[in-house]
Formats: C-alpha cells, sequence, structure tokens
C-alpha cells in the first residue's frame, strides 16, 4: 500500500466499509455458522461472476473508524467476525484484527491472496483466482483453499493450488452459481474420485440470506 492510502485508512484506524451484516456463514468450512460480516470496499482483482461488483470501487465508500465496527460487531452473540470483500489484502488490518481478538473476537478473512494479507487471523480462507495470482506466502497460511470452479478446466487450476497449501488446509470446489445446476454432475463426481476434495454450496442463495 502507498504511502497516500496509508495516511488515509490512518494504518488501519479507518477502513472502506461498504457494509456490515450478523448473518450466518454461507460458504466453505464454515458454513451454517453465525457471524457478523465486514464487507471492505475495493478490489483489483474483477471476477467475471462477481456477485458484488458494487464493491469494486473503493472511492464509493469513505474511510470510517474501525473502532466504530468493532463496536458494532461486539454486540452480537456470535464472538466472529468474517472480513471479507473487495478484496482485504489491500489493507492494513493489523489494528482492526488485534482490537477485535482484544475483545475475545475471532478474527476470519476471505482473501484472494492477490496482495500481501496483514492482521492477525484465527481462520484464512484463500480463494485464488488465475487472473490476479495469490502470493506465495499466503499458502502455508491458509486454513482452507476455496476454488471457484466454472468449467472443468479450472479443475487443473484448483489442483495446482492444492499442491501449494499445508497438509492441515481443508480443500473445496465451489461452482459458480450461474453455472451450479449445469456442472453439478460432473463436479460431485470429481470429488467422489478426488476424496481430499468437498464441494462448497452458497447456501445462504438458498437461504436467502445476506
Amino acid at each position: 500500500m502507498n504511502k497516500k492510502h496509508q495516511n488515509l485508512f490512518e494504518d488501519g484506524k479507518r477502513l472502506p466499509l461498504m457494509e456490515e451484516f450478523y448473518t450466518i456463514q454461507g460458504e466453505g468450512h464454515n458454513m451454517g455458522t453465525a457471524a457478523y460480516f465486514i464487507r471492505i470496499g475495493g478490489c483489483d482483482v474483477g471476477c467475471s461472476w462477481c456477485d458484488t461488483k458494487p464493491s469494486w470501487d473503493a472511492d464509493l465508500f469513505p474511510p470510517v473508524k474501525t473502532d466504530d465496527i468493532i463496536e458494532r460487531a461486539c454486540v452480537y452473540p456470535a464472538k466472529t467476525v468474517v472480513v471479507t470483500g473487495g478484496e482485504p489484502s489491500l489493507y492494513p488490518l493489523d489494528y482492526f484484527t488485534s482490537k477485535l481478538q482484544e475483545k475475545g473476537i475471532k478474527t476470519m478473512v476471505e482473501t484472494s491472496g492477490a496482495h500481501k494479507l496483514t492482521g492477525q487471523w484465527d481462520w484464512i480462507c484463500l480463494s485464488p483466482k488465475k487472473f490476479s495470482p495469490p502470493k506465495p506466502e499466503i499458502f502455508k497460511q491458509a486454513d482452507e483453499l476455496k476454488v471457484i470452479i466454472q468449467k472443468a478446466a479450472d479443475l487443473q487450476w484448483a489442483e495446482q493450488n492444492a499442491n501449494l497449501v499445508s497438509n492441515k488446509c481443508h480443500l473445496y470446489l465451489q461452482p459458480e452459481w450461474s453455472v451450479s445446476e449445469k456442472i453439478m454432475p460432473w463436479l460431485t463426481d470429481y470429488v467422489m474420485q478426488h476424496p481430499q476434495w468437498r464441494i462448497s454450496l452458497q447456501a445462504h442463495k438458498y437461504m436467502r440470506i445476506p
């Protein structure tokens, strides 16, 4: 991050908040558990299937005080915060995560790993993208690898990334929502033939919750 952005975000004491909400996690390893979601605006990865494209332009979301976000998160009974985006690795997150953990809140993040990830995390979900691949150091930090699948060729990308994470990392293939019904037969067959993988579904869309 350049000096201009460091000043703008006061080394993480302000962040470009797009939205925040309390819900049930809908994807991956922690699906079905309650958490407070913090969506940070700004992303330079640009996935064609992204369902939160309004989050891409950080200028639309003036920086707000991180302490105020933390105060609101503390109100809810599930002491877990999930930071998503946008792309969280664009921002300095050490202050935010350390203050959350001081208050006994578990910190989770979903990132493409396209930039160096800052912060202290209890859970890191790495969702790598071919057109903006992860920084090498994120692979050994990842607790969960979640690869979005649109077509059969994406399975090769998934396996390339799986070879780089630790043995303790949980592996997930997630069908891209718009083609999920079409690809589900061969994707489920692939997982049955390669049982180190699990399938992640966007359960929140079925539940019609945020």
